[in-house]
């Protein structure tokens, strides 16, 4: 059983205690603790949006929120994949410290997270939409609409398949907003499925056509590749409604000038060599805040952040200490106009996801450095992306030979034990600057780094190897595709 925080409890009492003073306005708004909103896109690229450089995605709502707000160019995530992401930007932890680093493992018991303590605290705290983080920490919420608790359906392939409502995920942010209590300030948890697949066509009355397709160098240029993307950039679409939604919901009740409110995405694009990867399509992620009580309208911040900094500024938000096991730094400093740096290089990593994998990252503001434990294998995309147009496109020009040797990474065996990009020089990480003798002190120092976040993070091999679930070209379950998948303590005890 866990218990409440007195001493954060302590805290935000006397913390109450100023906020009734005789202030007001902009005054007691200073003094007075934010709301708190987290928006989590499901697979959705650092740059697909108007509000970083896209041209033709329709987000006017994302991009208003940067024009009001603060937007992060050089924001990353912790890990690529969907549950473990969550897991660890709810604790603060690396995924491999919060037991819940493989797809689908659920946080365990004993594991304490950020919302637990805003709750503890005085915070009413509430989630919507894609939950995915395990039983244990459901207490943590006041209230949760869970998409899919009645129609999140698991389809033959094995995948969830969405089934409730339009299909975003997002249809209960409103009514969990309005369902707050007025007294009290409050935390949501605002998670959508978009734009995660299954994709469907006429999902909005503007949809994408092929020619408003950016196609990555990494994918080839067809008619099957456009048509994935353009059903893409439709969900994502779909989701920036309800953005627009909750900031104008924020207006109605006229608390947005002191609600902080986060935008972010779990995990880059679900295609070949972006999601469950390590390159900038895998974990790079947007990052956008509004909180016109303290961010200024239309800034931008080039430092580097990290998903795992999320728990400590939360809670520092709130007028609380950060948790003594949160691995994450305090990015406040970061909203003034002229914040310094808080972090030289982020540290990333990828486990298991429907396929076997174990792979570290750091990345500096340069420099990507990247190291495949295991280069027997392929860098395979999700199983619903190997079922997708785009890998279903490629797998066939592979067969005819008319793949280039960017399109063919994800099939290469063996991978590169190293692999170092500059990423000024070269954003697509196409050339691997490992061999190169002009760049062997980079290669050194960003060593150098990772094995000091190994030693430091605790983070060793798995002492058990997971099988893939899936066949690596086909998509289809291989005998060891198993529900509900085993948690680490079950793994271990084989």
């Amino acid at each position: 059983m866990r218990l409440p925080n007195t001493i954060n409890n302590l805290l935000f009492v006397l913390a109450i205690g100023c906020f009734c003073s005789c202030q007001s306005g902009k005054e007691q708004i200073a003094r007075t603790p934010p709301n708190l909103i987290l928006i989590i896109a499901d697979d959705m690229n650092w740059d697909d949006s108007g509000a970083y450089g896209h041209p033709h995605i329709k987000t006017p709502n994302i991009d208003q929120l940067s024009h009001d707000g603060m937007r992060f160019t050089q924001a990353f995530l912790t890990t690529s994949s969907c549950s473990p992401s969550r897991t660890s930007i709810i604790t603060g932890k690396y995924p491999h410290n919060t037991d819940a680093e493989q797809l689908h493992w659920p946080l365990p018991e004993g594991q304490l997270t950020f919302v637990e303590q805003l709750k503890d605290a005085g915070y009413w705290t509430g989630l919507a939409g894609k939950y995915h983080l395990g039983d244990a920490v459901r207490d943590d919420f006041d209230a949760i609409m869970e998409f899919g608790t009645a129609g999140f359906q698991v389809g033959p392939d094995g995948k969830p398949q969405k089934t409730v409502g339009d299909g975003s995920g997002c249809e209960s942010w409103i009514p969990l907003l309005k369902s707050r209590p007025d007294n009290q300030p409050f935390f949501l948890w605002l998670a959508a499925i978009d734009p995660h697949r299954p994709y469907k066509e006429n999902i909005l009355p503007a949809t994408h056509g092929p020619d408003d397709v950016i196609v990555p160098p990494y994918f080839p240029d067809n008619q099957e590749v456009r048509k994935d993307l353009a059903l893409y950039y439709d969900e994502i679409s779909r989701m920036d409604g309800y953005v627009g939604k909750v900031t104008a919901a924020l207006e109605e009740q006229g608390i947005a000038e002191n609600t902080f409110v986060l935008f972010i995405s779990d995990n880059g694009r679900p295609f070949p060599r972006d999601k469950t990867t390590l390159y900038e399509g895998g974990i790079k992620t947007p990052w956008i805040i509004k909180w016109p009580a303290k961010v200024a309208a239309g800034s931008k911040n080039d430092n580097l952040i990290s998903s795992v900094d999320i728990a400590p500024t939360f809670m520092k938000l709130a007028g609380l200490a950060p948790l003594s096991g949160f691995e994450g730094m305090d990015f406040t400093p970061l909203l003034e106009p002229a914040g310094k740096p808080i972090r030289d290089h982020i540290y990333a990593e990828d486990h298991w996801h429907d396929f076997e994998d174990y792979t570290r990252a750091i990345r500096t503001t340069q420099f990507k450095y990247i190291k495949n434990f295991f280069p027997e294998l392929p860098n395979t995309p999700p199983a619903d992306a190997l079922r997708g147009l785009t890998f279903k496109s490629m797998l066939a020009l592979k067969k005819e030979n008319r793949l280039d040797e960017a399109q063919l990474r994800c099939f290469e065996v063996p991978r590169p034990t190293e692999e170092l990009y500059d990423i000024l020089k070269d954003p697509n990480e196409l050339n691997n600057l490992a061999l190169n003798p002009d760049y062997s002190e980079v290669l050194t120092d960003m060593r150098g780094k990772l094995d000091k976040m190994r030693e430091i993070t605790n983070d060793k091999l798995p002492e058990v190897r997971t099988p893939d679930e899936f066949d690596r070209e086909t998509g289809t379950p291989t005998a060891a595709r198993i529900r509900p998948r085993p948690s680490k303590a079950e793994m271990m005890k084989k």
